[in-house]
């Protein structure tokens, strides 16, 4: 039973939806004072359409079916949508703000004048007084420690404060800057409790707020745990959203083709902010050959990859099937649950042991291969035998999974069939061939599919075992021989080329249209397969 169905037993129906639509508006009024209208919207028409489902009597079915389709939306369109908007543009670890937040932090830098800077203390009356936060700061000249001239010079004092953390916090979101408090000058510092490091790091929040005045009219802001100075902010807004550079007088305008802000010269500043680039990325993988050709190598190589695994995994599977399925043949159980045994362990602990068995120099593989022909093959660092090897891992751990699906296909061929075949004096591979084969085929089929499908993207395996190495040499962009199409694009958004997002979401955006087209012909293949033949003629009745 629904929350709101039990609200509404409990309430009446207009009281319960009542409840419910006041959090859901506090909610949207709250995301919109935030700034994320696109957000409140979006909040306010789903719980509209939650409300309505479950609230009106005409939408009995939709119940049932809206969690489905809303879960496919927010986990399937949502992150689609998203990545295919990311491919144009130029999201990367150099272009992470955008251009509001960019200005706004580059408008946050502040200089500090370290020539005229104070050193700090605080000094309260009373232990009690400094636990509350009512002190003096206390400011005198930066001396070295052998400079006994300096030692006794005077200080400047504050009038006694309160750095009430929840007061300045509050007075700062308010947007309400404290005015500038009055410096005095002392002969010494005053008496009373000084201050320890950590209580004036507890109380750093509001010595940030404080602006201190010194009676020549200079501004102090605090500048470090023990300092105040001078501080200037580097930039100052321009009109059309350029900035100027205070030490230099430069100006700076958002270049939207670039996702910087460039003065005159062409020269950028950091941090840059994201921007559309249109197709740029899709004219790059599609017209550099440097970047081209390794993209074309490593899609090639996905579908052999995940081809032949699925081939190889069916064969030895169904084979050794086949095999404990004689019924001649004693410990059939012990054989099978040995052979079943690569599939229970967890298949990352199978690729480290496989990493460590095909080591060049400590492997026992090269171990055997040289004692027996005098050989130790570079399995990590040629590109042939490093697709072999994950070929011959990625069969290890997948034909457990076929043999068990073998296994139950073939108990369910009825008996008589081979008994049949035996009294025609037909041999195994006759029985295989006429009878297990065909009848198994069939069925297996769609799962053969999603075997290619979930190998076609088998990131773990790549990850773990070769990292996509050896690389292609003399590229643009990183690329492994031993690459699939996922473990590219991990690469390209995340290890190397600068995290460069928006190329990694238009290669996904390419892999999703790829995989989509070829889910849509294997289902085409997948229903001529089962699909009865069209010459062949209903019974009557």
């Amino acid at each position: 039973m629904s929350t709101l169905r039990l609200l509404g037993k409990l309430l009446g129906k207009p009281a319960a939806v009542a409840a419910v639509m006041l959090p859901l508006l506090w909610t949207v009024f709250g995301l919109y004072q935030t700034g994320r209208p696109v957000w409140a919207a979006t909040a306010l028409a789903l719980g509209s359409v939650t409300v309505w489902i479950y609230a009106s009597a005409r939408t009995l079915a939709a119940r049932y079916l809206f969690p489905g389709v809303l879960g496919m939306l927010v986990f399937v369109a949502v992150p689609l949508v998203y990545t295919v908007q990311i491919g144009f543009t130029n999201y990367s670890s150099s272009h992470l703000l955008d251009l509001e937040r960019a200005r706004s932090y580059l408008l946050e830098q502040v200089e500090v004048d370290a020539t005229q800077a104070l050193a700090s203390s605080l000094v309260a009356a009373t232990p009690a007084d400094a636990a509350a936060g009512r002190v003096q700061v206390v400011l005198r000249k930066k001396v070295d420690e052998g400079d006994e001239a300096d030692k006794g010079a005077g200080v400047w004092v504050t009038p006694p404060l309160s750095l009430s953390l929840s007061l300045s916090l509050s007075q700062a979101s308010e947007g309400r800057a404290l005015a500038a408090v009055p410096l005095k000058p002392q002969a010494s510092a005053p008496t009373g409790h000084v201050l320890s490091l950590r209580e004036m790091i507890f109380w750093r929040e509001g010595l940030r707020q404080l602006q201190l005045k010194r009676p020549d009219g200079v501004v102090l802001s605090y500048s470090g745990v023990r300092e105040f100075a001078p501080v200037q902010p580097a930039w100052t807004a321009q009109s059309e959203g350029a900035l100027m550079q205070q030490a230099t007088q430069e100006v700076f305008r958002p270049n939207l083709e670039t996702g910087y802000f460039e003065n005159a010269r062409g020269e950028r500043m950091l941090p840059g902010f994201k921007a559309g680039v249109g197709w740029e990325h899709y004219q790059r993988l599609f017209g550099d050959a440097d970047i081209r050709g390794p993209l074309v190598s490593i899609f090639i190589w996905t579908v052999v990859f995940a081809g032949l695994t699925v081939l190889f995994a069916t064969a030895l599977g169904m084979t050794l099937a086949v095999v404990l399925n004689w019924e001649a043949l004693k410990h059939r159980t012990l054989y099978r649950t040995l052979l079943f045994l690569p599939y229970a362990v967890p298949g990352f602990i199978s690729i480290l042991v496989f990493k460590g068995l095909f080591n060049q120099n400590f492997g026992e593989i090269n171990a055997i291969l040289d004692a027996l022909f005098g050989v130790r093959p570079a399995w990590f660092a040629d590109p042939w035998l490093a697709k072999v090897m994950i070929l011959i891992v990625n069969t290890w751990l997948g034909y457990p999974y076929i043999m068990v699906l073998c296994t139950g296909l073939i108990k369910a061929i009825p008996a008589d069939l081979y008994e049949a075949s035996a009294v025609a004096g037909a041999g195994p591979w006759a029985n295989f061939s006429r009878i297990t084969l065909p009848l198994i085929l069939k069925p297996l089929t769609p799962l053969l599919i999603s075997a290619f499908a979930f190998n076609f993207n088998n990131f773990v395996l790549i990850s773990l075992l070769t990292d996509g190495r050896p690389d292609y040499l003399n590229t643009k962009l990183p690329a492994g021989t031993t690459d699939i199409l996922v473990s590219y694009t991990y690469r390209i958004a995340f290890t190397d080329s600068g995290q460069n997002f928006g190329l990694a979401a238009a290669i996904s955006t390419l892999i999703f249209v790829v995989v989509a087209l070829m889910a849509l012909v294997q289902l085409r293949l997948t229903q001529t397969v089962i699909a009865k033949p069209a010459g062949l003629k209903q019974s009557p009745g």
